[in-house]
């Protein structure tokens, strides 16, 4: 009886997490297109870049609709998993830490974000390999998911789909801290220093503060990331050998303006996704008798 319970506590708190995040990326999934199309333009130049509404209007006159959500299914599929880890791992992480020192200060909050992130991340790389791949591809009609991983593997090979695992971990690290860990402090800030209590106003303002804190922070890890990614569609640049390098080549070739390309996009995406993440989490977790994070 004691098993089956645990079992359904474990389900009910990663499952909730987990709707949540994939719930948020379904609404603003055609950002993340948008963020990914902008990463990638003049890569290895400088020069003017084109902004969101006009890359928009390109997706629509080229693609039609279909091509702001190209890579919806890994999208959501890495949502459910990825999310349901990240944000499911952080309170178990926390009360771990707590109980070994004796603290549940701003630190102990980034550590185990960091933590939760990178584990999350390292698990379901391959995921979103297939996302940005799909969303680079404007006739995904010829393959799709399952003809995408065919190719990857017979022409990359297995590991192609562990590529930019690294600063996708780096990401995912300084993303889950800075995201959680603001969050949970700005909540505990304002509920000792207002009247604000448990409830969707006081998680409206903790997760707008924490998305616009996580945008800041993880724009050019982003950025480098991608291009990992998708460097084989890059092949007249050349290979980036590693993280570094790659940042490096961007920083050089096209400026530091380069490592926040498709900056605005991402905050448009991450700024909303948060908020409606953190606030639908907050009612699942209560329909499903769990504490608030």
């Amino acid at each position: 009886m004691e098993g089956h319970s645990l079992i359904s506590l474990c389900v009910n708190h990663f499952g909730s997490n987990g709707a949540a995040v994939a719930i948020a990326t379904a609404c603003t999934h055609p950002l993340d297109v948008l963020k990914v199309r902008l990463q990638m333009e003049l890569v290895g130049q400088s020069g003017p870049l084109s902004g969101m509404g006009q890359t928009f209007l390109k997706i629509l006159k080229n693609e039609g609709p279909k091509g702001l959500y190209l890579g919806l299914t890994p999208a959501l599929t890495r949502s459910v998993l990825y999310g349901g880890l990240r944000l499911g791992l952080y309170e178990p992480t926390k009360y771990a830490t707590n109980l070994a020192f004796g603290s549940t200060n701003i630190f102990v909050k980034i550590a185990s974000g960091a933590f939760s992130g990178a584990l999350a991340t390292a698990l379901t790389n391959p995921t979103e390999v297939l996302k940005v791949r799909l969303q680079m591809n404007a006739n995904p009609g010829n393959r799709g998911v399952i003809g995408e991983i065919r190719k990857i593997i017979s022409e990359e090979g297995t590991r192609a789909l562990w590529k930019g695992v690294g600063p996708g971990m780096a990401r995912a690290s300084a993303l889950t801290a800075s995201q959680l860990a603001t969050y949970d402090e700005t909540k505990q800030c304002l509920t000792r220093r207002t009247n604000l209590e448990e409830g969707i106003y006081l998680h409206l303002i903790s997760s707008t503060v924490a998305g616009g804190v996580s945008t800041l922070i993880t724009a050019p890890i982003d950025t480098i990331k991608t291009r990992l990614m998708l460097q084989r569609e890059s092949d007249s640049v050349g290979s980036y050998r590693n993280a570094f390098h790659c940042a490096h080549q961007i920083f050089r070739t096209e400026g530091p303006r380069g490592l926040y390309k498709g900056g605005f996009t991402v905050f448009a995406r991450l700024g909303p996704q948060t908020t409606i993440t953190f606030i639908l989490c907050e009612k699942l977790r209560k329909l499903a008798g769990l504490s608030a994070i």
